[in-house]
């Protein structure tokens, strides 16, 4: 098939400068997407480069904006021929290719494993698992952690699916040497009959994709968020944090005298610049947090809070004088509420109930 009928961009500079159909703005658009929901793009990059691709007129500029993308498993039939030819390095991919959120919290694994077994010293580890937090593309990621010995069980590095049009066609060779055998074994006895047309095409328009995630007020959910912003910032300190069912909001320090403020939608962006912080303010290590004692915990809140028709609201989770606390919230649409109070582990405080 030809480059202009499948639209894969940057094959040849004479590609590159053809004219961009909706349906490839739609892919690209779709990429982008999975990119933003894996961690490889923030927030105000993934909204420029989907603004850019709607109004991109060449295949060129769409190619540009996915090129140092990791495909995702379930959109690598819309990756452009040209990205999956470019040189790669070890794991598969070029060292520019942009980095997901399992990357960086696979790095610190990786981290964490070469200070259990003493190949770094613990100032070692902090330093490299904050680069890691930070760091953008898988070829900064590799410079963290390719003097580690690897445990056996490490992750491997990331390689690009392979595409499901791959697999058929090597299904294709098969089942067509299959059929030139019976074919020419038929054919002494059948007539000759009118070659066929040309196949039908469909060209309906491909819908975009979307990616399920979690309810982050349940076990699934706040521990996928406690892996994504470890992945992030390198720890898993807060200062405070609010959990909804669809998005979070955090406060963190990054450093004793300083705290920021960040929204989460799938990728963390900060809301406002730094600001002055006590530095005895306590914060909260979420590793010690225990999903699902807490779960369990928030389902049971309406009717320990005695909010009739009542659903959790958000779960905060902050330092106290008393020591870490967790908070469930629960409303219903009369606006009657109430909360509970518990431990990490999930051990009751504290509750609250509607009109007690």
């Amino acid at each position: 098939m030809s480059s202009k009928s499948s639209g894969s961009a940057g094959d040849s500079p004479a590609t590159g400068r053809m004219r961009a159909r909706d349906i490839d703005r739609v892919n690209a658009r779709t990429l982008l997407d999975a990119a933003f929901e894996e961690g490889e793009l923030a927030v105000e990059e993934y909204h420029q480069r989907s603004e850019r691709a709607q109004s991109a007129q060449t295949l060129g500029e769409l190619q540009r904006l996915t090129a140092d993308l990791q495909p995702s498993a379930k959109t690598a039939d819309l990756t452009p021929t040209a990205t999956r030819s470019r040189r790669r390095g070890a794991g598969g991919y070029p060292p520019g290719t942009r980095a997901r959120d399992t990357d960086r919290q696979a790095a610190c694994t990786l981290l964490d494993a070469g200070l259990a077994d003493g190949q770094l010293g613990t100032a070692d580890h902090r330093t490299l698992t904050e680069l890691a937090g930070e760091a953008r593309t898988l070829g900064e990621l590799a410079q963290l952690t390719d003097d580690l010995q690897r445990p056996a069980d490490a992750r491997p590095d990331p390689v690009p699916p392979t595409s499901r049009r791959e697999n058929w066609l090597a299904a294709g060779v098969a089942a067509l040497s299959i059929a030139v055998a019976v074919g020419t074994f038929v054919a002494v006895a059948r007539p000759a009959t009118p070659p066929a047309g040309p196949p039908a095409v469909d060209l309906g328009i491909i819908q975009p994709l979307v990616l399920p995630r979690p309810k982050l007020t349940e076990a699934e959910g706040i521990s996928y968020f406690r892996d994504v912003y470890r992945a992030k910032f390198g720890d898993a300190l807060v200062d405070e944090l609010d959990l909804y069912p669809g998005y979070a909001v955090v406060t963190r320090a990054p450093q004793p005298n300083r705290k920021v403020h960040y929204n989460y939608f799938g990728g963390f962006e900060q809301t406002d610049q730094p600001q002055t912080r006590d530095p005895k303010t306590p914060s909260v290590d979420l590793s010690a947090l225990n999903p699902a004692a807490v779960a369990a915990l928030a389902a049971q809140a309406p009717a320990l809070t005695k909010v009739e028709q009542g659903a959790v609201s958000y779960l905060d989770i902050g330092g106290s004088g008393a020591g870490p606390v967790v908070r469930i919230y629960v409303g219903n649409q009369a606006n009657e509420s109430g909360f509970i109070e518990a431990t990490l582990d999930g051990r009751i405080t504290r509750t609250v109930a509607f009109g007690g």
